[in-house]
């Protein structure tokens, strides 16, 4: 009995202890300007978001870093459907089909979108 509530204790310690990552609002189908991007959870930085539809790339993961929480956003490197290039990304979600997005390259190109729930 005192094996297994250690034991809990400490999974509960290390799921505190970890930075808070995207959840599950994320999860869905969005559309953004003529793309359509499918975001799971898991994968190497526990979301994906695969482009599944629109004018190209095609199969490109857009999730390339852990998305962290930072007060009510969530940030991270996020590579843009259009053009593949990675931008610092700050994206906060207004309702549950919304999310707002903006950021900027390393060359300080920068960009923001609207992405909306597929239903």
């Amino acid at each position: 009995m005192r094996i297994s509530t250690i034991a809990t204790a400490a999974v509960l310690a290390i799921g505190f202890a970890a930075p808070a990552l995207a959840d599950a609002s994320m999860a869905g189908k969005w559309s953004w300007e003529g793309f359509t991007i499918e975001c799971k959870e898991g994968g190497a930085n526990g979301m994906s978001c695969i482009v599944i539809d629109g004018p190209k790339n095609k199969g490109m993961e857009m999730i390339k870093s852990k998305l962290e929480k930072k007060g009510s956003d969530f940030v991270g490197q996020v590579a843009h459907p259009a053009s593949g290039e990675v931008y610092n990304s700050k994206m906060n979600m207004s309702n549950a089909d919304t999310w707002n997005m903006d950021g900027c390259t390393a060359a300080n190109v920068c960009a923001k979108g609207t992405f909306t729930r597929v239903k």
